[in-house]
């Protein structure tokens, strides 16, 4: 199906709390970590670290190593991460409601989409393997891709690349604040997806705040980039 350039959008997703609630197996997997590595978690460690990469969680938030030690803040990175996807895969994992409707109504509209997540490509490939959403995604730009996590607008900025629709067409689904963040500094608009903050907390930060992303059509998203 092909658009006019003045009609042509795109949509990069957030991964974690966007299109997956994953924040309770992420926060074990830091909890595991700790306790093989006997290192302290500070209490409010999952909440300030959200949307963030390892490579500035584990030197700068936790503490556990110096940035310059590369090789081991790599080893703990992967590590926890290894973690992770053993427990999604003991335990299964579930899309967040209204993700599967909304990425059939993308498909069907034309409407190419990308995912930009601070999280490492095997853990959405693998999660992409237990709910069987091979397809749905255009393509992804992951930890791996980048070397400024967000709030840096980089993750956000090689999806919309992806797509090949510029980064003023693309609509950004985020639920964390540095996403949000990095969205907005890549010029995009912002559509906030109230399932780590409630919606209160995102009014005045995005565009626009969703419950689940099913509430918006494609008709709206094109009213959200033209407006």
């Amino acid at each position: 199906m092909s658009m006019q350039a003045d009609d042509q959008i795109a949509v990069l997703f957030d991964w974690d709390g966007v299109i997956i609630d994953s924040s309770r197996p992420h926060e074990e997997s830091w909890e595991r970590l700790a306790a093989e590595e006997k290192k302290n978690l500070p209490s409010d460690h999952f909440t300030v670290g959200f949307g963030k990469k390892n490579e500035w969680i584990i030197p700068h938030l936790l503490r556990w190593t110096a940035a310059e030690d590369v090789a081991q803040v790599k080893r703990l990175s992967l590590r926890k991460e290894a973690l992770y996807r053993e427990i999604v895969v003991e335990r299964g994992l579930k899309a967040l409601p209204g993700v599967h409707n909304f990425l059939d109504r993308l498909k069907a509209a034309g409407v190419p989409n990308c995912i930009g997540s601070s999280t490492h490509r095997e853990n959405i490939t693998t999660i992409l393997d237990v709910l069987g959403f091979q397809g749905l995604f255009g393509g992804m730009v992951t930890s791996e891709d980048v070397t400024q996590g967000k709030p840096h607008p980089d993750v956000f900025l090689k999806a919309s690349a992806k797509t090949g629709v510029p980064p003023a067409r693309c609509v950004v689904f985020e639920d964390a604040l540095p996403g949000i963040e990095a969205g907005h500094a890549g010029g995009m608009k912002v559509v906030g997806v109230a399932t780590t903050h409630p919606a209160e907390i995102l009014h005045g930060k995005v565009h626009r705040v969703v419950a689940r992303l099913d509430e918006l059509t494609v008709a709206d998203l094109r009213r959200l980039v033209s407006g």
